[in-house]
């Protein structure tokens, strides 16, 4: 005879501690909402449900009692992607409070502001021929070389017209927004929200390259400098001077960190025992297995001390161009972000 090792009760309870929220199936329906589809996702499973729950998350950044200051890191192909007037109308709507991006982002942003543009393209192409054309390809995006060189060449320019001094590049970043006159972009939403911009790894952009050429012709001169330094010291200030940080993450990389290690240097530096960010969500394709930033979960940074609760964040894995637009649209249509109180920073 064998031995029951638990009685039937038992095992019906055990069991009905993991069979209690069944699976939303999704009912779309005429004249849904875009706010509508994204609260059914988090009832469903796989990526929907992280992305339901990545909006809602990102709706208690904003409401929480416990003013936030929330960050938002870019990464990615977003403005060839097509995502310019996403992040700027998300800068003016005071979703966010500072923007850690790449410099590519903010590059091609004010290549925007010149005129230039990203144009169709497509994948199986002769990449030779497109050299010989002076056409550049992002994936299936095509973008014009020589209005890269003129963009380049006016970063040179607007350069040397700056007082030599130190510069952040949030602060080069501020002067070089003033130039940015269209109202789709990104750097002159920043500047006109009181947004601060930091590219903690300026030099590694198209930027950088204007300011090669400028750094070249000036080099035995008094001249602007990159002071990457300076970037921390600022960007800790921010945090050390908030209630509280949250932060959203699309892509990983450099901005990621950047953030993430600000909690850090004002533990380290500061000695300021801050607890982490209060809410965290990151939209991203990179895969934790490999062990590198990009991918690694945000549970990994709980143990840190970058985050402060494990229940308070979620990674979705999705592409950017499709999972930042929903996110956008949820919010807006709530209007979540209307009434809430931005800081502001003085540098």
């Amino acid at each position: 005879m064998v031995k029951k090792d638990r009685t039937d009760k038992q095992l019906i309870n055990e069991r009905n501690k993991y069979l209690v929220k069944p699976i939303t199936q999704l009912d779309v329906t005429n004249n849904m909402t875009i706010g509508q589809l994204v609260d059914q996702f988090s009832g469903m499973s796989i990526q929907a449900r992280n992305l339901g729950m990545a909006a809602q998350i990102w709706e208690r950044m904003l409401t929480d009692q416990k003013p936030q200051t929330i960050f938002l890191g870019l990464t990615g192909p977003l403005i060839a992607a097509g995502l310019r007037n996403v992040i700027a109308n998300i800068i003016r709507e005071n979703m966010v409070d500072v923007v850690v991006s790449t410099g590519a982002i903010i590059y091609q942003d004010f290549l925007y502001s010149l005129g230039g543009k990203h144009y169709h393209g497509f994948v199986d192409v002769n990449n030779k021929e497109l050299r010989k054309l002076r056409i550049n390809r992002i994936y299936n995006v095509f973008t014009d070389d020589l209005k890269f060189e003129e963009t380049d060449d006016y970063i040179d320019k607007f350069t040397r017209q700056l007082e030599p001094g130190n510069y952040s590049s949030r602060q080069f970043l501020h002067e070089l927004a003033k130039d940015a006159k269209d109202e789709n972009s990104i750097l002159k939403a920043s500047i006109d929200s009181g947004v601060p911009i930091f590219v903690p790894a300026l030099n590694d952009s198209s930027i950088g390259i204007g300011l090669t050429k400028y750094w070249s012709l000036y080099r035995d001169k008094p001249k602007v400098v990159i002071d990457s330094i300076k970037d921390n010291y600022e960007i800790v200030q921010i945090v050390l001077k908030s209630k509280a940080t949250s932060a959203v993450y699309i892509g990983g990389g450099v901005p990621k960190n950047f953030v993430n290690d600000a909690i850090v240097m004002a533990n380290f530096d500061f000695n300021a025992a801050f607890g982490g960010h209060t809410y965290v969500i990151q939209i991203s394709t990179a895969i934790p297995m490999d062990g590198g930033l990009s991918g690694s979960t945000l549970k990994e940074a709980v143990s840190w001390g970058k985050i402060k609760d494990e229940t308070r964040n979620v990674m979705v894995y999705q592409e950017a161009s499709i999972g930042l637009p929903l996110l956008y649209s949820y919010l807006k249509e709530k209007n979540i972000a209307k009434n809430r109180k931005r800081p502001t920073f003085k540098f």
